[in-house]
């Protein structure tokens, strides 16, 4: 996020970052009111709004889910590879400065070392297994950890005199310091408030589904998500203005303190790893079926296909699927075989990126850029102006002018999404974003 502001300057980078606070505020204020359009003995989600509109396009959201999901991994894997050379040098060569030139001490600070060993060891054996119910208790670690995390780039602000600090912009950067253009960090403001793919998860659990009730959810964890950014953007780029870089925990020097803060970011990456990996192979593997059933000429059907993972996962006897048959267990055992390849390639492919990719900033460009826009603001805009109002279809009555503001607020954001990812884009390939 303090990346995010370098080529915009403070006050530009706010306003941006209100500006695509509301964007994203809308887009799930507006799941907020498609959500009833789902039948209600169904939970809703992205898939089955798509059989309302047409069935052909649920490709597109289940590609902007992979996208989405299989970037983060990779940014994660980045990180790893970032924090733990850091971690080791200020635990066990602290003090011995002779040893910066020799190769084993090089060795051992090679970051696609730690990124090999971590993803063998711990990322690999837990995207394997068939529940994440387990890694549940991972979300207090997350919160102390960005808690944590929060307060050490505040404190670090706040003795900035201590460290190498470089130019700070109010405004826009000119003359040689606007090295990047604004649209290659316009996506990272995109990203942070992507949250849309586990909006519907959240309507359904609700009790009073009511658009009144349930839009407190959306507002609030907006709003609090903001200040959050506000307070860490802004001191972040404040401490090292044009020295920023996309991972701010390597600027800072080796102390007891920055080591907790790594450990703590390297914990939170590792057990948040699976959790990106579980949507992206459903969403590959639904992929897989939809050229399968396209080339056979067959409507897009995911259940003609496969049992879906959560009839794996289901602890209830209730939940478990009821229809039994002779060809059921193959059926089974080839799904969990075609989810064993998927993952394998998923962890293969985020792997030989994470190594080969040094830049953070890089890669959630690219992701801000293609997935979430899709999530945040295409997909709702979509949904939202195919299906609010359509109640009144071939109907003699009025359309009441709270729907006609939202359906039009759904094809603005329809709009604004392509063009952020377009342009975004765009700048990415022609003008490049930071080495880190």
């Amino acid at each position: 996020m303090p990346f995010a502001f370098k080529p915009f300057g403070l006050m530009p980078g706010l306003i941006t970052l209100t500006f695509c606070g509301i964007c994203s505020l809308c887009g799930l204020l507006l799941q907020t009111r498609i959500a009833k359009y789902v039948p209600k003995s169904e939970n809703a989600s992205f898939a089955k709004l798509t059989q309302l509109i047409n069935p052909s396009i649920s490709v597109v959201f289940d590609f902007a889910i992979a996208v989405k999901c299989f970037g983060v991994g990779v940014s994660y894997l980045i990180i790893v590879g970032d924090l733990v050379p850091q971690i080791v040098q200020s635990i066990f060569y602290r003090n011995d400065d002779n040893m910066s030139g020799s190769q084993e001490h090089h060795m051992f600070l090679d970051r696609r070392l730690y990124i090999t060993l971590i993803m063998v060891f711990v990322i690999s054996p837990l995207c394997f297994k068939r529940s994440l119910n387990s890694l549940r208790y991972a979300s207090m670690i997350a919160i102390v950890s960005v808690a944590y995390l929060s307060g050490l780039i505040i404190y670090h602000f706040v003795n900035r005199h201590q460290l190498e600090r470089g130019q700070v912009y109010f405004m826009v950067p000119h003359g040689d310091s606007q090295s990047h253009s604004p649209l290659t960090t316009l996506p990272i403001f995109v990203f942070a408030y992507t949250c849309h793919h586990n909006m519907f998860s959240v309507i359904n659990e609700q009790v009073d589904k009511s658009f009144k009730v349930i839009r407190r959810i959306p507002i609030f964890a907006i709003v609090l998500a903001y200040f959050l950014y506000i307070i860490i953007g802004g001191t972040g780029y404040m401490t090292f203005g044009e020295n920023i870089v996309g991972n701010i925990l390597t600027l800072y020097p080796n102390s007891i303190s920055t080591t907790i803060g790594r450990l703590a970011m390297l914990l939170l990456v590792m057990l948040a790893f699976p959790l990106q990996c579980h949507p992206c192979r459903s969403s590959v593997k639904n992929i897989i079926i939809f050229i399968e059933n396209f080339r056979k000429g067959k409507l897009y059907d995911n259940r003609a296909s496969f049992i879906p993972l959560d009839n794996f996962n289901s602890e209830d006897p209730q939940e478990a699927p009821t229809q039994q048959n002779n060809e059921e267990p193959n059926l089974r055992s080839e799904s969990l075989r075609h989810i064993n390849i998927i993952t394998l390639c998923i962890l293969l492919f985020s792997y030989l990126l994470a190594i080969s990719i040094t830049s953070l900033a890089k890669v959630l460009a690219i992701v801000g850029a293609t997935g979430s826009t899709s999530i945040s603001f295409i997909l709702p805009g979509l949904f939202g102006y195919k299906l609010i109002g359509s109640e009144f279809t071939g109907t003699n009555e009025r359309v009441p002018t709270s729907i006609k503001i939202f359906k039009y607020l759904s094809l603005s954001l329809f709009i604004w999404g392509i063009a952020v990812m377009v342009a975004s884009l765009s700048a990415i390939v022609f003008l490049g974003t930071s080495s880190h």
